[in-house]
């Protein structure tokens, strides 16, 4: 599923790119359906649907925040994820366009969510259909895991282009993770989609042994509040 963890900068800066000229500050909200939580190649929810919401507020400065929840069941007794975030984006020049942020994952009802929330810092660089971006590892609540601040980085490499002229999109994306955090020092994901009016239909996998390659449809929606 086509998710903040690392669009929700990029869906700002839309937003931002279409209001430049006035001042402005929105509040937005989304609700999404998706057959399959996928988030950097990998099932959160056993490859069950999910159903998410969020809300952002943007203002003129660049700044934004929100949150986003959704069901997840990775872990045991877990039912829900919930995410909160801030950054700032903005235009570096006509083609050029940045964004730097933090968020933080929680899971309140996993059976130890002491160990299983944890946060990023995130950044991204955006030009044309090129976004290129980096999250470090800033939290980790697990005890005893050894982890600590910047001992994983996840980079994404992702390219949207249109197709034709009906508002068909696909994107491109490859992500590489390296770090000791999620127990595997060396993770590639990729994917595949294509959306219109809402709608994507996608394939997302990585290079973990026994990893099959993962297929969902997904609905979203935004809108003012």
């Amino acid at each position: 599923m086509i998710r903040l963890k690392t669009v929700i900068a990029i869906s700002a800066l839309a937003l931002m790119g279409t209001t430049s000229t006035t001042a402005y500050a929105e509040v937005t909200a989304n609700v999404a359906a998706t057959s399959n939580y996928l988030w950097r190649g990998q099932e959160q929810t056993n490859g069950d649907a999910a159903i998410s919401g969020g809300i952002d507020y943007v203002n003129e400065s660049g700044f934004y925040a929100g949150t986003w929840v959704s069901n997840a069941s990775w872990a045991d007794e877990m039912t829900y994820e919930l995410d909160f975030y801030a950054g700032f984006g903005g235009d570096i020049n006509e083609n050029i366009s940045y964004d730097v942020g933090y968020i933080y994952y929680a899971y309140p009802d996993a059976a130890s969510s002491a160990d299983a929330d944890f946060s990023e810092i995130y950044g991204s660089l955006s030009m044309g259909g090129f976004s290129f971006g980096a999250s470090i590892l800033a939290t980790s609540a697990a005890s005893g895991d050894g982890s600590d601040f910047s001992d994983s980085l996840y980079l994404t490499a992702d390219y949207g282009f249109a197709i034709g002229s009906n508002g068909t999109e696909m994107a491109l994306h490859v992500g590489h993770y390296s770090g000791d955090f999620i127990g595997d020092d060396n993770i590639i994901d990729y994917g595949i989609s294509i959306s219109k009016d809402g709608f994507t239909l996608g394939l997302s996998d990585n290079d973990i042994d026994g990893s099959d390659l993962k297929a969902y449809v997904a609905y979203s929606v935004d809108f003012n509040l």
